[in-house]
């Protein structure tokens, strides 16, 4: 989903001081709140200091001491100062050449909704050390995130757990659809009822406000920025709402920005048909590398296909009595999608499932366990485990919070049984899987619709670059496409790569990445780069 992983049902269906009017809070702009540019004269910075000692021990023991802590006061509201203000929660690891510094590198990891903050402590990991060398890098938790003061719709988890135990991924049944729609009606009732006046205001326009505070926080007089996934359409409406204040920009793993903001319920449709794109290409790959992958033998397509046909008629049992039913094959493999180290695993459990599903395929499975399909099974997590009764709700509600304020919906949820099943015959794995959930929401959630919609087209001095995998299921290639002709000037790096997000997984890309961030050196263009490794264990490619 923009995210990095599928979701649970709970996170799909989902995850401060009052001021007196006029009074100016630590953190915020002296000038008044517009949505002109912060100027680093203007605003407080940045104090860092230690971080807490959870927040210690994560960090590695030989780079320790690069690494500080802090807070940033921001408005709930940037045109009304009346409404409070949130804290945001900041964490910095130093440039390891200080006296070469460029600036600060600010990360966001998607979602929406994913917590950021703590991102630098694996920078090393998609980042090259000369990058390291030049730039603080700097992750935070935006606003209603992780310790970013947590957008909460539930004061206890049974409410949560309540509310979300009748829905399931892919309803098919009158009942499942009403269940899972009523889900929905009271996930909004509850975040109407306890979300407070910060429900309104999270939208991607109010982050990228909050970053351009972050920025000048800093000391920054132009951004760097690296976004993954829903990081993209941060990034994208940082660069055209603050042009004259970006530097570089790096966007790995595309949205489409004009139709995400424009028509949300297409947007949806599009991204169901890039999962069923990226499930052909394993599917092809498979056949290809058989016998390294357990499930090439024969048509891997025929059998995914009579595999699928057959848990929507009634779920598969295992030997020890785990049930795949349709919501596990298409939530397991969509997850596994994201990554294509997950792809042998993925066709070994395939294989497993379609054994036991289809007798005549011979396969010996007498002691299979749910235990032996784990690439496959990603069941929900039970939230009543070691939770004391009426315990209090410690989860965030961010995910629909912004994507319901950035999408434009204008169905009404009686709807959706039709166009789940008119998604479901263009995408039969996928499409009724997406229609339950943003389409499925939003158009009950009581959120604010305060959103940048464009347009696209700011002329940023340098290029934005522009990372898109030619198999990414989350947001396909196509979308990577769209946002380089969109953006006013911007540079599209293409790989042949399957999975969500390449920065970390080829060299090449690595590479051009950091002449970009440290020298402003852009690709050429029409060049394809290659992913560090193929799925299957094909060896380097």
């Amino acid at each position: 989903m923009g995210g990095n992983r599928v979701l649970t049902v709970k996170r799909r269906l989902a995850l401060v001081g009052i001021l007196v009017a006029g009074a100016v809070p630590a953190g915020v702009p002296a000038a008044t709140a517009d949505t002109g540019a912060a100027d680093v004269a203007a605003v407080a910075a940045v104090e860092w200091g230690p971080c807490t000692e959870d927040t210690q021990a994560m960090l590695p023991a030989e780079t320790a001491g690069q690494y500080s802590c802090g807070t940033y006061r921001v408005p709930i509201d940037h045109d009304n100062a009346a409404l409070g203000t949130i804290d945001l929660a900041l964490l910095r690891r130093a440039a390891d050449e200080p006296g070469r510094r460029i600036g600060s590198l600010f990360l966001n990891p998607g979602g929406p909704g994913g917590p950021g903050r703590t991102m630098p402590i694996a920078a090393e990991s998609f980042l090259e050390p000369r990058v390291l060398d030049r730039f603080d890098v700097v992750g935070f938790d935006p606003r209603g995130v992780g310790e970013s003061a947590p957008l909460r719709c539930f004061t206890t988890g049974e409410d949560s757990s309540e509310v979300f135990s009748r829905a399931v991924h892919v309803p098919q049944t009158l009942r499942e659809i009403s269940d899972t729609l009523a889900t929905f009606r009271d996930y909004g009732g509850f975040c109407e009822r306890n979300a407070g006046s910060l429900l309104r205001h999270m939208s991607t326009k109010d982050v990228a406000r909050d970053l351009d505070l972050l920025r000048a926080a800093v000391g920054d007089a132009k951004l760097n920025y690296v976004g993954f996934s829903y990081g993209t359409l941060l990034g994208a409406t940082y660069a055209n709402m603050y042009p004259e204040n970006t530097r570089a920009l790096v966007l790995d793993g595309n949205v489409d920005p004009e139709l995400r903001t424009g028509d949300g319920l297409r947007y949806d449709r599009e991204r169901a048909r890039g999962f069923e794109y990226a499930l052909d290409a394993f599917l092809d790959a498979c056949k290809r590398a058989a016998p390294r992958c357990a499930f090439g033998e024969g048509s891997p397509r025929q059998k995914f296909d009579e595999l699928l046909r057959r848990v929507r008629e009634k779920p598969v049992k295992l030997p020890d009595g785990t049930k795949v039913d349709l919501s596990t094959l298409v939530n397991g493999v969509g997850g596994a999608l994201y990554s294509p180290g997950a792809f042998t695993g993925l066709a070994e459990d395939l294989q497993k499932v379609y054994g036991v599903a289809v007798p005549s395929a011979n396969t010996k499975l007498t002691a299979l366990t749910g235990r032996d399909i784990g690439t496959l099974l990603n069941p929900p997590s039970n939230v009543r485990h070691d939770v004391r009764p009426d315990s209090a709700y410690t989860g965030h509600d961010s995910y629909f919070a912004v994507n319901c304020s950035d999408k434009s919906f204008r169905h009404t949820q009686d709807r959706l049984p039709v166009l789940a099943g008119e998604w479901e015959r263009k995408s039969p794995v996928f499409g009724r899987y997406q229609a339950f959930a943003d389409p499925a929401g939003c158009p009950v959630w009581p959120g604010g619709t305060d959103a940048y919609r464009g347009p696209w087209n700011g002329e940023t001095e340098q290029p934005v670059l522009v990372i898109g995998n030619y198999y990414d299921p989350a947001t396909q290639y196509r979308f990577a496409e769209r946002m380089a002709d969109q953006l006013g000037h911007a540079r599209l790096l293409s790989v042949d790569a399957f999975g969500h997000c390449i920065l970390g997984d080829s060299d090449g890309v690595d590479k051009a990445v950091g002449d970009y961030l440290v020298n402003l050196t852009v690709p050429p263009p029409g060049q394809v780069y290659e992913p560090n490794e193929r799925p299957f264990a094909a060896g380097p490619s």
